[in-house]
């Protein structure tokens, strides 16, 4: 198989498993009016809540630099993470939002953690950020998927809410339209309590 159809296979079940997978059991939908979302992105309807909020375990990643970080590091602030690849055709589609989301929160005590699963490291995900004008997310790594896994993610891009005290408070699978005043709403509501 090439590498170009090795790529193909995978993203379709990315996409495919982020689309058709069952939703967490006990997930509850946070009403929101409904939205048109961009082709391949979905509304906050999809924001699932997490009940009871769970404790965050140990998900480690990296930063630009190569750094070991987790999410222990950012207790005391409200935390986006979002797992993507820059392969991925939905998490491609909603890093334009997610950009935005970051420049309306910037200065509130809310961090956006994209942690990219992208084995070529930092230098993939800069030149992903400088051809699609990604000015105002972090760079964060997570080649190996440990963070995925430590966070129980089943497909790519899966977005989790974290409080102030490291505690999950609702998960997004499949791409979302972080950009509307419905997610921003959201995000503050859930994130800074």
């Amino acid at each position: 198989m090439s590498s170009l159809s090795r790529r193909m296979a995978l993203l379709g079940c990315a996409t495919l498993a982020s689309v058709i997978l069952p939703r967490k059991p006990g997930a509850q939908t946070i009403l929101a009016p409904k939205e048109e979302a961009p082709p391949h992105l979905v509304g906050m309807g999809a924001l699932k809540l997490t009940a009871p909020a769970a404790p965050i375990g140990e998900a480690g990643f990296q930063d630009a630099d190569g750094k070991a970080i987790s999410l222990a590091d950012f207790l005391g602030k409200g935390v986006v993470l979002n797992l993507w690849a820059t392969w991925c055709v939905p998490c491609v589609a909603e890093m334009p939002a997610l950009d935005a989301l970051a420049m309306r929160l910037a200065g509130q005590d809310i961090v956006i953690l994209p942690l990219s699963s992208d084995r070529g490291g930092t230098k993939v995900v800069q030149r992903f950020y400088a051809s699609h004008d990604i000015a105002h997310l972090g760079t964060w790594i997570d080649p190996f998927g440990k963070a995925a896994k430590a966070l129980g993610a089943r497909g790519l891009p899966t977005t989790v809410l974290i409080d102030r005290t490291g505690r999950e408070m609702a998960r997004l699978e499949g791409g979302a339209d972080w950009a509307t005043e419905e997610a921003v709403a959201a995000v503050r509501r859930l994130v800074l309590v």
